[in-house]
């Protein structure tokens, strides 16, 4: 006897119908923001996307009204509002890519990864130099701040999450506050801490400190979020074990967190790496490479973008400086993907 298993249904999922009655009120918003825009004073692109916002507005409630009623109206009115949301959010983000690319790769050539700026100027041709001092430079600044910063900020998480003493809610307000810190603010602190009274000196290691201060934050707060996802019956089960809370803790506990405190050092490297206040202040700037980070000044990303749009004033300086957004985009780009990858993962 054969039996039939009955496919599922999704009432929810628009079918075939659904899409061309939606293809079609799209279609009629357009030609209704096109004719605002030729026989009214609306005109650029600023009346086309108010009109067209309005337009859809109505069609779309007058159709669903007509349709199935005030209710189905009503939830057509939120999808507009989504909808325009969605786009007026990706239009500045699509807007800004295409440009660094766009412009970017004009300064791009073989040399760019592999020289430094010791013996050429931004106003030199595109092949003389590149930016080697600076993607090391930043490499080892963000580098020391996340060996200083991932441990504060885990154990700081930790206090938060396990510990919950009686400075939890001090704690917790202070960490919220630095998340707010101005980053020059940082620079200025480490200027007048540390390099007027102590040092004397710019350099990477000011640096790495004026970028701790804005990494502990980040990392803090995303470490607790994702602890605080740990089930507590694996803490309760260890110390059903018989182990104390310390042990429950660093044999239990921050194991199954371990692919969310990746993800919290990959968003603090990603919120430190584009920063340029406070290295313009501590770091010195240099434009040869210095892989000693306690000595001497020590070029970066942000600066190099910087210097090549301040100091210069030809094409062969903005193609550089086009050039270094576009390797720092690609950064922030590939951390954030790491970041998104590890936190789809499920925990432990």
């Amino acid at each position: 006897m054969t039996i039939n298993i009955p496919t599922p249904q999704m009432p929810w999922r628009p079918t075939v119908v659904d899409k061309l009655e939606n293809a079609m009120i799209i279609l009629a918003a357009f030609g209704c923001a096109t004719a605002s825009v030729k026989f009214t004073g609306l005109n650029g692109k600023l009346g086309f996307f108010v009109s067209l916002f309005f337009s859809l507005l109505i069609l779309n409630f007058g159709f669903h009204y007509l349709k199935r009623g005030n209710a189905a109206a009503k939830d057509s009115l939120l999808q507009v509002f989504t909808v325009m949301a969605i786009v007026i959010t990706v239009i500045p983000i699509v807007s800004i890519v295409a440009t660094v690319v766009s412009k970017g790769y004009k300064g791009l050539h073989l040399g760019l990864l592999s020289k430094d700026m010791a013996l050429a100027s931004v106003n030199d041709p595109i092949v003389n130099g590149g930016l080697l001092h600076a993607l090391v430079g930043t490499i080892l600044m963000v580098g020391g701040a996340l060996l200083i910063s991932f441990p504060i900020g885990v154990l700081t998480a930790l206090y938060l999450t396990e510990i919950r003493g009686s400075l939890t809610r001090p704690i917790r307000f202070l960490v919220q506050a630095m998340s707010g810190v101005p980053s020059i603010v940082a620079g200025l602190f480490i200027l007048s801490s540390l390099i007027y009274p102590v040092t004397k000196e710019l350099s990477g290691l000011m640096g790495s400190f004026a970028l701790t201060i804005l990494m502990i934050p980040t990392i803090a707060r995303t470490s607790e979020e994702m602890l605080l996802l740990i089930p507590n019956e694996l803490r309760e089960a260890g110390v059903a074990l018989g182990g104390t809370q310390w042990r429950t803790v660093s044999g239990v506990v921050i194991p199954a967190a371990r692919s969310g405190l990746v993800t919290a050092i990959i968003l603090g490297i990603a919120r430190i790496i584009g920063e340029t206040a406070p290295l313009l202040l501590v770091s010195g700037g240099g434009d040869s490479l210095n892989l000693n980070p306690t000595h001497g000044a020590m070029g970066s990303l942000p600066y190099y973008i910087w210097k090549a749009f301040l100091t210069g004033g030809t094409p062969e300086a903005f193609a550089r400086a086009w050039a270094g957004m576009l390797v720092l985009l690609s950064f922030i780009f590939i951390l954030f993907g790491l970041a998104r990858y590890l936190s789809g993962r499920k925990v432990g």
